[in-house]
């Protein structure tokens, strides 16, 4: 049996270096390997390349990395919860590859899988395909990095952009449940892009919320096999580092008189 646990979430990402590329799974703030980018914060780690959906929040998740400035590059598909990313994208500051959302999901699975490349209809006829895309702008506001034009290719009559596929450095994950052999369970919807990132990633670090004995685990229930996973740390649910956060809250107003109803039959 090979045990993939490490004892904390700093030994964990000690050997990740400036200038890494690196997955990061969740999706706003759902899934989110918060402890492991904390440890990584804290170490100082600076130039990263990173590849998210949405690169966190403000001041959450790959936020607090964006906020200090040691994110170089992000691959990401989506920009509008985070004011942060939008201020440095637009100021110069950040070099953004805006790529559709399933697109970047598949970019990493493909990766994952073996694929270096693939063809999509998602962006043809777009800059996406044809090119311009602004990645990077300069102080007085000129696009000093753009994209380059992609292959189209047809397809029984339709049009396909040809995407290649992203096998960064490391992958950062949040699981719910891992064994020591790094198989792992995700917990409803931070099953997004977990699985993805952890299959892309040449070293993959896995947070897990419970650590179980291997052969604990059901071979049924396991969404990631272990194949996939190099160093998996405990991060137990409720501690300081696994904090979790609600992105938007929303209630509902109820009148005086409900109010009143409800304490009644309390």
């Amino acid at each position: 049996m090979i045990d993939k646990t490490v004892a904390t979430a700093a030994e964990a990402v000690a050997d990740i270096p400036d200038g890494a590329s690196m997955a990061v799974g969740g999706f706003g703030l759902c899934g989110i390997p918060v402890a492991l980018i904390a440890a990584l914060h804290r170490q100082g780690t600076t130039e990263l390349e990173t590849i998210s959906n949405n690169c966190g929040v403000d001041d959450w998740g790959l936020g607090i990395l964006l906020r200090d400035d040691r994110i170089r590059k992000t691959v990401s598909s989506y920009v509008g919860e985070n004011k942060e990313f939008a201020q440095q994208y637009l100021a110069g500051e950040l070099e953004v590859v805006l790529t559709p959302q399933g697109t970047l999901a598949e970019k990493l699975r493909a990766g994952g899988a073996g694929i270096p490349a693939f063809y999509t209809p998602a962006g043809v006829g777009t800059q996406i395909s044809e090119g311009g895309l602004p990645q990077k702008y300069g102080p007085d506001g000129d696009v000093i990095i753009a994209s380059e034009a992609k292959e189209v290719r047809a397809f029984g009559g339709a049009d396909y952009v040809l995407e290649e596929s992203l096998t960064p450095d490391f992958a950062l994950v949040h699981a719910a449940k891992g064994d020591r052999q790094g198989n792992l369970v995700f917990h409803a919807t931070a099953m997004n892009f977990n699985p993805l990132c952890a299959m892309a990633g040449k070293v993959t670090i896995a947070e897990v919320e419970e650590l179980v004995e291997p052969g604990e685990l059901d071979p049924g229930e396991i969404h990631l096999p272990g194949i996939f996973v190099q160093r998996v740390v405990h991060v137990p649910a409720g501690s300081p580092d696994a904090e979790k956060r609600i992105e938007k809250r929303t209630v509902t107003a109820i009148s005086s008189s409900e109010a009143s109803g409800r304490e009644g039959s309390a």
